[in-house]
C-alpha cells in the first residue's frame, strides 16, 4: 500500500457485503450522468437549435471524460484509498448538473457535461469501484462485480423516467439544477463509509490462478496472458470493448430520440430506456454467476451473439409493442458484456495490476460508448433514419465477437498443449 491507511477486514467477509451494497448505492447515484443527458436530448436540441450530431456531442464527451477520468480516478484510489476520489467525484458531480441547468448555449453545455459530470464527476463511481470489488472478493467474485456493475444499470432503470417527469413538469435546466444538489449531497454522505482498504492484493499471491472460473485450479503464466505479449493482450480487450460499446450505445443513446421520430413520443423512448436498463440488472446478475461458472470469456462471447441478436431485431420491427419487447431483450442479452472484461483481467493478468489494467479496458468501453453515440447521431443526419445505424451497430459488434472467440480459441489451444507436454 502506498498510504498509511490499512483495513483489519477480509475478503468474502460480512463488511465485504455491507461494501458491496455502498458500491451499489453509490453507483447508482454517481452513474446517473450518463442517461439523464440522452433524456435529455430531444430538449436540448430544440433550445439550441442544433443538428442530432451536435446534440449527441456533449453525450460523447461525457463518455470520453468518463473514461479518462476512470483511469485517473483509479490511481488516485490506488494511492489514497477510494473514499476520497468518491468525494471529490460528488462535489464535481453536483456541480456539473447545476452548470448543465444555466448553461447559455450547447458549447458551455459540452463542457460540463465532459470535464465536471464525466471526468471529474461520475468516472470517480464506476472504475475504481469495480476494481475495488474484485479485490474484496475471492470465492465469488464473478457475482460481486456483477452486483456492483448492475448500480450502472440500475441508475439507468431509475433516473430516465424521473428525469423525463421534472423536464415536462418543471423544463430540463430545473431538473438539471435539482439533481445537482441531490446527487452531490447522496454521493458525498455515501463515500464517507467507504474509507477501508482492500485485502485482495494480499489474499492472492501474484501469478496464481484466481478461484473462480474455467481452469481455475491450473496455474497460469499471468505475464503471457492468452499466450501473448501483456501489451499485445491488453490491446486486443481494449479494440474489443470499444466495438462491444459502440454497437451498445446506439440503442441506449437514441432510443428516446427513435421514439420520438417514429410519432411515439419522448415520455415513451425514456420507458423503453428504462425497461431495457432494468433488463440489463438482471443480465449483469445472470451474468456474474454464469461467469463464475464458465470464465470471462465465455461470458464475453456468449454476451456478445446475444447483443448482436438483439441489434438485428431492431431493422424488421418498428412498431410501439415490438420496440418495448426488443428493448427489454437487448437489456437482458448485453447487461453482463462489460463486467466480463474486469473478470477476464482478474483471471489473466497479475492481481497487483488489477487496479490500472481493469480501468484502461474499461475506459475503452467507455470510448466505445462516446464513440457510438456520436456516431449514430451522424449517420442519422446522413441518411436521415436509424436503419443505417443500427447496421453500423451491427459491424461493429461482429468484430468484437471475433476477438472474443480468437481468445478463447489461444486459451483452449495454450491448454491442451500443456496437457499434451
Amino acid at each position: 500500500m502506498k498510504t498509511s491507511e490499512t483495513t483489519t477486514h477480509q475478503a468474502d467477509s460480512r463488511y465485504a457485503m455491507l461494501r458491496l451494497g455502498l458500491t451499489l448505492l453509490i453507483m447508482t447515484v454517481g452513474s446517473s450522468g450518463m442517461y439523464v443527458v440522452s433524456v435529455m436530448l430531444p430538449a436540448v436540441q430544440a433550445e439550441f437549435g442544433v443538428a442530432r450530431a451536435d446534440a449527441s456531442l456533449p453525450y460523447t464527451l461525457l463518455m470520453l471524460g468518463f473514461g479518462v477520468g476512470g483511469v485517473l480516478m483509479g490511481r488516485l484510489a490506488d494511492r489514497f484509498g477510494v473514499m476520497w476520489p468518491l468525494l471529490g467525484g460528488a462535489v464535481s458531480l453536483g456541480l456539473g448538473y447545476v452548470a448543465c441547468g444555466m448553461a447559455d448555449g450547447i458549447v458551455a453545455f459540452t463542457v460540463a457535461q465532459a470535464v465536471l459530470v464525466g471526468l471529474l464527476g461520475s468516472a470517480a463511481a464506476f472504475a475504481p469501484l469495480v476494481a475495488d470489488t474484485s479485490l474484496w472478493f475471492v470465492k465469488r467474485r464473478g457475482i460481486a462485480v456483477a452486483v456492483c456493475a448492475s448500480g450502472n444499470y440500475v441508475a439507468g432503470a431509475i433516473w430516465p423516467p424521473i428525469a423525463q417527469h421534472f423536464i415536462e413538469t418543471v423544463g430540463w435546466r430545473q431538473t438539471y439544477i435539482g439533481m445537482g444538489v441531490f446527487c452531490g449531497l447522496a454521493m458525498a454522505a455515501l463515500a464517507l463509509f467507504m474509507r477501508a482498504r482492500p485485502p485482495g492484493i494480499a489474499v492472492e499471491p501474484a501469478g496464481s490462478a484466481p478461484a473462480m472460473g474455467v481452469g481455475a485450479v491450473r496455474k497460469r503464466d499471468m505475464t503471457r496472458p492468452f499466450g501473448l505479449s501483456m501489451g499485445t493482450a491488453q490491446g486486443l480487450l481494449c479494440v474489443a470493448g470499444v466495438a462491444c460499446c459502440v454497437a451498445m450505445s446506439m440503442p441506449q443513446v437514441h432510443i428516446v430520440a427513435y421514439c420520438s421520430d417514429l410519432g411515439y413520443g419522448a415520455a415513451r423512448g425514456a420507458q423503453m430506456l428504462s425497461l431495457m436498463l432494468a433488463f440489463g440488472v438482471v443480465s449483469r446478475l445472470v451474468s456474474g454467476a454464469i461467469c463464475d461458472r464458465i470464465g470471462g470469456l465465455r461470458t464475453l462471447l456468449l454476451g456478445g451473439v446475444l447483443q448482436c441478436v438483439a441489434l438485428l431485431l431492431f431493422l424488421p420491427f418498428d412498431g410501439l409493442v415490438p420496440l418495448y419487447v426488443i428493448s427489454a431483450l437487448f437489456g437482458l442479452f448485453q447487461g453482463g458484456i462489460v463486467p466480463s472484461y474486469a473478470i477476464i483481467v482478474r483471471e489473466h493478468f497479475p492481481p497487483a495490476e488489477a487496479g490500472a489494467r481493469v480501468g484502461t479496458v474499461l475506459m475503452f468501453t467507455l470510448f466505445g460508448m462516446a464513440l457510438g453515440g456520436w456516431m449514430s447521431g451522424k449517420v442519422f443526419d446522413l441518411t436521415g433514419s436509424y436503419h443505417a445505424a443500427f447496421l453500423n451497430g451491427i459491424g461493429w459488434n461482429l468484430l468484437n465477437v471475433s476477438i472474443a472467440a480468437m481468445l478463447l480459441f489461444r486459451v483452449r489451444h495454450l491448454r491442451l498443449r500443456t496437457a499434451a507436454a
